[in-house]
């Protein structure tokens, strides 16, 4: 057995994200959240199904105006650093993420807060979103990328693997959220899977791979198995 890890030859921290990175794609556009400039868009499509908030510490909001008093809570954070998902083509704004746990003298960065209107969810959009952040931390220098859901949320574990995370383990009663027990799984990216994986996301979002009703012809979760470095979630079979 090894006593030391590898060397990590002329390592240098990343830089922290800003929320101005800029994060555009041929669907979305990945905006710093603002609550007078999103909150009444996101609180409207957001509306149609509770849902979406169930595996969050907060939320449901009963009224525009209630988001958009959370929304004002937040929206200086540093971290966690929101931004909305703003479609390109609507102009309109479907979605919220997050980067947190953002450890630059570790090269760790996660993804999460993620809470995904019903009219955005298992869209190309969701995914290209998804794909820009992953894109902009090994393209800064992060050397890991963190995914972290409650062990029950079944779609974000799936989720997680179709977009190549790694299956870690599962932190057991790592939290209460809204007066209950909360199990987190954990998953990640390392730098070195990501140009496989960076592949396998270009091959899917390619206008080739839609057929002309908008059906994909290749399945992404086939491409970025491929490529996983890691574990496969056991939960999901």
């Amino acid at each position: 057995m090894k006593r030391f890890g590898e060397p990590v030859p002329g390592w240098q921290a990343p830089p922290r994200p800003a929320g101005d990175e800029g994060l555009e794609g041929r669907h979305v556009r990945l905006e710093r959240l603002s609550a007078d400039r999103h909150a009444a868009d996101l609180h409207q499509a957001f509306s149609p199904d509770e849902a979406v908030w169930d595996y969050l510490p907060y939320g449901p909001f009963a009224s525009t105006a209630a988001y958009h008093h959370w929304v004002r809570t937040v929206e200086e954070s540093a971290d966690p650093l929101f931004h909305v998902i703003r479609d390109r083509t609507t102009g309109h704004c479907g979605g919220v993420a997050s980067f947190l746990r953002i450890a630059p003298e570790a090269g760790s960065i996660e993804i999460g807060h993620i809470c995904l209107s019903p009219g955005l969810q298992r869209t190309p959009a969701a995914t290209e979103a998804l794909f820009l952040m992953m894109a902009w931390s090994f393209a800064a220098g992060y050397r890991r990328v963190e995914w972290k859901c409650d062990a029950l949320n079944l779609a974000s574990r799936r989720a997680a693997q179709r977009l190549g995370f790694s299956y870690e383990g599962t932190f057991r009663q790592a939290t209460v959220v809204k007066g209950r027990n909360r199990d987190t799984a954990w998953f990640s990216v390392i730098d070195r899977e990501w140009p496989a994986l960076r592949e396998a996301f270009e091959l899917w979002l390619a206008p080739r791979n839609f057929d002309a009703s908008g059906q994909q012809i290749e399945r992404l979760s086939d491409l970025t198995a491929l490529a996983r470095g890691g574990a496969a979630d056991p939960a999901l079979g």
